[in-house]
């Protein structure tokens, strides 16, 4: 099922759009045009300093954006009020078949279809009697060859009946009306259903589908990249910063397997979160149901309707599903989404230390799985050289005022929408569980805004991937900052030191380091004065802020044994 979406600026009649600000249209500025002409002056005494200026809605630029003030801004990517719906359509369209009011739609004919199918094969429901192949075929198709223009028309008779879900009901009737078996049993659509039981099935099948085609993919996809780089650099020696400060050396392949390992194991928790539904009318008890057809078993009939549209079972319930599951969901994707925030601002400082460059390449219209495979199968990222310089696109702009200036925006774009999108998670887990009683209509207003949350991390996920593509690291500059920093070797000499007896090591040490340049030379002279066995000394003579990087490069190395992605049981091929 594709959302059928033309190119060019999209409209609102082409567009199915994941903010639902974007169901009604803005009007152009005819109430502004009235405003009066206002002059303010701030007065500055001290300085005898006037500042007059002066507001006008009859300004020339203003004129020309309400010269015809009857005119209505039409939707479009220019006029949406979410950027999601604007500047960053291209990158978020994926979600829109399913997170959009045009999914919401589809989901809910395909539910209200199965439902009529499910009665059809319940021997005690005569009135609905077992379709033919043809009559199945009929009702499938419908489902199969749902489209825009579809969407449209139930928006047209939801504009007479002021009720989207009755919407549905009455343009599924007027598809079937020429369909003969099915012509006399209209009535049976939406039988002994509640809004809810439509909606909440409608709505776990969105997520479901959105996180199977759209998140999951690109979350593996930024996995994958991830462990590359770990696996590249996992050799590349790296003066670690703990509060800031230089501490024990690491290597930068090792401090990326940290990243691809967390988030293996946080999209490996999203994965096992279980969609719910329900189905048990006004209540939760069955009431029209049982009254009906006293003699069907229909908590049975519920549980197997809605365990066959790939969604678990959930028998206890008000009118509403209680949401919980969603909450599981939303929650697992910030902790997601904070690990990645983790992974942003530290390639961000790592930039700024010059340990990485950028490659600034065009971008725009990027295929992210040829991305992924550059990145995959390129060669290892890194530069040797002691005179590195940026590489740059032509034409790019980096700042409007210095030209010198290539900045990390691909990371701060993404850490910038990881915190939208938690937010918005954040509000949809702690409110979409509670409802008053047995429902208030709180939830239904809020559910529109699930594509907000995933749209904005989608966005993240996609931009932190770009930058990936861009980084190129500079062993140059990580080999100078080691080779600045002899003290870290103060902490393996004074380990050994223990081991062999030698009184007050961590006190000798802190007196030759603490506060005092340490250089290659004074540490070997105080290697040379210890009583230690002379294989142990030689041994501490070899070391440099270079080599002592402990375990670091084998669990680089190894890091594809830890990535696992698909319910823990399967490692990324592309680590190996």
């Amino acid at each position: 099922m594709e959302a059928r979406v033309s190119s060019g600026v999209l409209t609102k009649i082409q567009s199915p759009f994941l903010s639902p600000l974007h169901a009604s249209k803005l009007q152009s500025s005819r109430n502004m045009s009235i405003l009066p002409n206002t002059i303010h002056t701030h007065q500055f005494s001290n300085a005898s300093l006037y500042l007059r200026s002066t507001f006008s809605s009859r300004t020339h630029g203003f004129k020309q954006a309400i010269k015809d003030d009857s005119r209505e801004f039409e939707l479009s990517t220019l006029t949406a009020l979410s950027p999601l719906d604007g500047r960053y359509w291209g990158k978020v369209k994926d979600l829109a078949p399913y997170m959009s009011e045009y999914g919401l739609i589809y989901f809910r004919v395909l539910v209200e279809i199965k439902w009529l199918l499910m009665l059809s094969q319940i021997p005690e429901v005569i009135e609905v009697p077992s379709f033919s192949a043809e009559a199945q075929s009929y009702l499938l198709g419908l489902i199969d060859g749902f489209s825009m223009d579809d969407a449209l028309e139930v928006k047209k008779i939801e504009r007479v009946t002021n009720h989207d879900v009755k919407a549905v009901e009455y343009f599924l009737k007027q598809k079937c009306q020429s369909q003969p078996e099915i012509a006399k049993v209209l009535e049976f659509f939406h039988f002994a259903c509640t809004s809810e039981d439509i909606n909440n099935l409608a709505h776990a099948l969105m997520l479901k589908e959105a996180m199977t085609k759209v998140m999951f993919p690109t979350m593996d996809k930024l996995v994958e990249a991830i462990c590359k780089l770990a696996k590249a650099n996992a050799s590349v020696s790296m003066l670690s910063r703990t509060h800031g400060q230089p501490a024990s050396p690491t290597t930068l392949g090792k401090e990326m397997a940290i990243f691809s390992v967390r988030l293996s194991r946080e999209r490996q928790e999203i994965s096992q979160v279980e969609m719910m539904g329900k189905f048990a009318g006004a209540v939760g008890n069955y009431n029209a149901h049982i009254v009906a057809y006293p003699t069907v078993n229909w908590p049975q009939i519920a549980e197997q309707f809605v365990t066959s549209l790939g969604l678990k079972f959930n028998p206890y319930v008000t009118q509403i599903e209680t949401h919980d599951y969603m909450a599981k969901l939303y929650y697992a994707i910030i902790r997601f989404n904070n690990i990645l925030i983790d992974f942003d601002r530290d390639i961000w400082g790592y930039i700024s230390l010059g340990y990485f460059k950028q490659v600034t390449v065009l971008m725009q219209h990027v295929d992210f799985n040829l991305l992924l495979l550059l990145l995959l199968f390129s060669q290892p990222m890194s530069f040797r050289g002691q005179n590195l310089e940026q590489i740059t696109k032509a034409g790019e702009i980096g700042s409007s005022t210095m030209p010198h200036k290539v900045n990390p925006i691909d990371f701060e774009n993404s850490e910038g929408n990881l915190g939208k999108a938690n937010e918005d998670l954040t509000y949809l887990s702690m409110k979409l569980p509670i409802s008053r009683w047995q429902r208030d209509l709180t939830d239904s207003t809020v559910l529109r805004n699930m594509g907000g949350g995933l749209g904005h991390s989608l966005l993240a996920y996609k931009s932190a991937l770009q930058g990936i593509g861009k980084l190129q690291v500079n062993e140059a500059r990580l080999s100078e900052d080691l080779n600045q920093a002899w003290e870290v070797l103060a902490e393996p000499i004074q380990t050994v030191m223990r081991r062999y007896g030698v009184p007050e090591p961590y006190e000798k040490l802190k007196e030759l380091t603490r506060g005092r340049a340490v250089t290659k030379e004074s540490i070997r002279e105080f290697i040379e004065g210890l009583e230690l066995p002379e294989e142990a000394k030689t041994h501490l003579l070899k070391l440099t802020p270079h080599s002592y990087v402990g375990a670091a490069v084998e669990l680089a190395k190894t890091v594809d044994s830890a990535v696992n992605v698909i319910n823990g049981s399967e490692v990324l091929e592309t680590c190996r």
